[in-house]
């Protein structure tokens, strides 16, 4: 639930980002492009577009924040349907997947995971969908795919999510050794749920 939290807090400061600086970045796209739309008008239209992509957005969180959760989901998957190049679909299809999860439908979860990394540009949200993926791959028992999945991670600041998953999939195979080296290089990697981790290792010494 700890690291879910810290991954939680980390899209909520990238929809502040996207919010803040995301018109300039898409100006500065287009500038570099030369004008060849025409700036006003494709700004408008992008403009358009992301006011509606928003609006339908906070329809989603309202419905799951409501607890109709059927209707999030119709929303949410209408938002990726009609706005998948922006990033609210990203968002968007982190939220279903959080939805399917809870009403046990892993292979939607999977799914909607899968679209994420294949379909962000940010490579936060990739990673963040990559954990998320792995840790449903390991809760259905495939330690194969999850081990996978963090082999794949590129070596950046989710470093120590990926080690702490690391240790749990080494736990899941009774490979105690292997799995507090991994906890002993999240902790040496700054892991977001630090005292979660060290409670596994202070497990794993009084198991021993």
């Amino acid at each position: 639930m700890t690291a879910y939290q810290t991954e939680e807090e980390q899209i909520e400061a990238l929809k502040g980002w996207w919010k803040e600086n995301g018109k300039a970045a898409v100006a500065g796209i287009v500038l570099g492009l030369g004008g060849v739309l025409g700036w006003q008008a494709w700004n408008q239209h992008q403009h358009t577009i992301a006011e509606q992509a928003s609006a339908k957005y906070e329809q989603v969180g309202m419905a799951s924040s409501q607890g109709a959760i059927d209707s999030a989901i119709k929303q949410a998957e209408l938002l990726i349907t009609e706005f998948g190049e922006t990033p609210y679909a990203i968002f968007a299809a982190l939220d279903l997947a959080r939805l399917h999860g809870e009403q046990g439908n892993s292979a939607a979860a999977r799914q909607q995971l899968q679209w994420v990394m294949d379909n962000s540009s940010e490579q936060g949200l990739q990673q963040i969908a990559r954990l998320r993926m792995a840790r449903l791959l390991l809760n259905e028992g495939d330690h194969g795919g999850a081990q996978t999945l963090v082999d794949g991670a590129p070596a950046d600041s989710f470093a120590g999510e990926f080690a702490q998953l690391r240790g749990d999939i080494a736990l899941a195979r009774d490979d105690r050794e292997a799995a507090r080296k991994a906890y002993e290089q999240a902790l040496a990697s700054n892991v977001g749920n630090a005292d979660l981790v060290q409670m596994k290792l202070d497990d794993l010494a009084v198991a021993q």
